[in-house]
């Protein structure tokens, strides 16, 4: 049980709950919750990928537009996260989360009688929509569900079913173009979405935020997330590439207005004031540079491996599944290792390892074997894997729990942007004829040693606070 603090005071019930987490077994049953609708809202974002020649000739479109079924989801979460984490604040974090899968689940069930493009980009934002409002608050839910000791185990096991979801997405969207209409590629997501809505009884208790919504920055944050995604989407398929860098200019001048007024706000829906802690703030560079890394990586790695190396599409889809594997087996290990070490030591020992294994991966002939490729991947994951959930149970870790909800979407928002700009730049380097060979993993191992120094640097800033507190705390009267 928590102790009173310094002061004499008795712990609040929200002090409790954290320390103690949900009682058996409505802990298992919330777990079970908050696992099947995580697992929806991730294995829509990767199955639809496997689709996307199959949307292209059903419904008589190009390539390029196919691709808007992809790019819609993803901005309307990026848009989303922030707004819809600081509403979750105030309404109810379990309402807005079963709220968002309600919205979700209905909008793929519509998808069965989609016939033309424009019906599908609307039910794609519909459902884009539905997962910004229960990602937002997710990282917050588990947080509460989960016993303080067990956070980073917990968070570990989340990892998994993130991770078993996407290796698992594009395999089941071959099985389902293969022997049934494309519409079930998205229809398949609604019974789990349904059985996620039947256990949500289970979840923790809303607790609210009294205050005025702050409509006007809600949508001064979305506004400025298109701009800056949009712009470098711009930037790579459309000429002149001014325009483009110019919408990345504007959003990047909307974004420093954005921060000098939530600067000034009690509770301001982007985070500054948490992020302006070295803790937080590092930790969640960090978390950007190891986003990058990996989208880097994930992104290229395909057309190394089809276009340079010759492997087949098939051969080329095997060889990307040791990388959510070997995630999905490290994910746990590193959240319960994070329980008892240092997240700084293991999430920089980590990102150490997954340098190594993208040099080797870099250097790689391109005559290697399926072998070769494999166990370089293993490295690289493996390492990257010891890194994530260390830096987001340090970060969640952190921050008050009424604030749980505001920093899990600047978390969302973080891995999400990290991996659009990863995309974005492996265009560009496929347009300037880099794409195909070293020059990818190598830029992630620039971004891996970005995301290790920030957490050197966290570790070093936060232990002289800690000396100068104690310190402080020894000095004479």
């Amino acid at each position: 049980m928590a102790e009173p603090d310094s002061t004499g005071r008795d712990p609040t019930k929200a002090e409790l709950e954290e320390h103690l987490g949900l009682p058996m077994p409505r802990r298992l049953l919330a777990i079970a919750a908050i696992s099947f609708g995580n697992m929806v809202l991730v294995l829509d974002g990767a199955i639809a990928n496997v689709a996307l020649p199959t949307l292209s000739r059903e419904l008589g479109v190009t390539p390029g537009e196919a691709t808007n079924v992809i790019v819609v989801y993803q901005l309307v979460l990026v848009m989303g996260l922030l707004p819809m984490a600081n509403l979750g604040s105030r309404i109810g974090l379990r309402r807005l989360y079963q709220m968002g899968l309600a919205i979700f689940c209905v909008a793929s069930a519509a998808c069965m009688f989609v016939e033309t493009m424009t019906q599908l980009l609307l039910l794609r934002a519909a459902q884009g929509i539905g997962a910004t409002m229960s990602l937002a608050v997710s990282v917050a839910m588990l947080r509460a569900i989960y016993p303080a000791k067990n956070l980073g185990a917990g968070l570990g096991f989340n990892s998994v079913i993130i991770t078993s979801s996407l290796a698992v997405g594009p395999m089941a969207g071959g099985y389902i173009l293969a022997h049934y209409d494309w519409q079930w590629i998205f229809v398949m997501a609604a019974p789990l979405a349904v059985i996620s809505l039947l256990l949500g009884r289970f979840l923790p208790s809303d607790e609210k935020r009294s205050g005025m919504r702050d409509i006007l920055g809600s949508v001064w944050v979305a506004v400025t997330m298109a701009m800056l995604i949009g712009g470098v989407q711009v930037a790579t398929h459309v000429r002149p590439l001014a325009v483009g860098l110019a919408v990345v200019a504007a959003g990047l001048v909307s974004m420093v207005l954005l921060v000098r007024r939530e600067m000034r706000r009690d509770l301001p829906i982007v985070p500054v004031d948490l992020m302006a802690t070295p803790r937080v703030g590092l930790s969640i560079l960090a978390a950007f540079g190891g986003f990058m890394a990996t989208g880097l990586m994930i992104v290229a790695l395909p057309f190394r491996l089809e276009q340079a190396m010759g492997f087949t599409p098939d051969q080329v889809g095997l060889l990307m599944t040791p990388l959510p594997l070997t995630l999905m087996l490290v994910n746990p290990l590193s959240g319960w290792l994070s329980d008892r070490i240092a997240p700084s030591k293991l999430g920089v020992s980590g990102l150490v390892v997954a340098s190594v294994g993208l040099v080797l991966y870099a250097t790689m002939p391109d005559s290697a074997s399926a072998f070769d490729v494999t166990w370089r991947i293993v490295i690289f994951a493996a390492g990257f894997g010891f890194f994530i959930a260390p830096n987001s149970r340090l970060i969640v870790g952190s921050v008050p729990l009424d604030r749980t909800a505001s920093i899990g979407g600047m978390m969302q928002t973080t891995r999400l942007f990290g991996q659009a700009l990863a995309a974005s730049a492996v265009g560009v380097l496929l347009s300037l004829g880099l794409g195909e060979g070293p020059t990818p993993p190598l830029i992630a191992v620039g971004f891996a040693a970005i995301a290790a120094a920030c957490s050197l640097v966290r570790f070093r800033t936060v232990m002289a606070q800690r000396r100068r507190a104690a310190a402080i705390s020894d000095a004479p009267y």
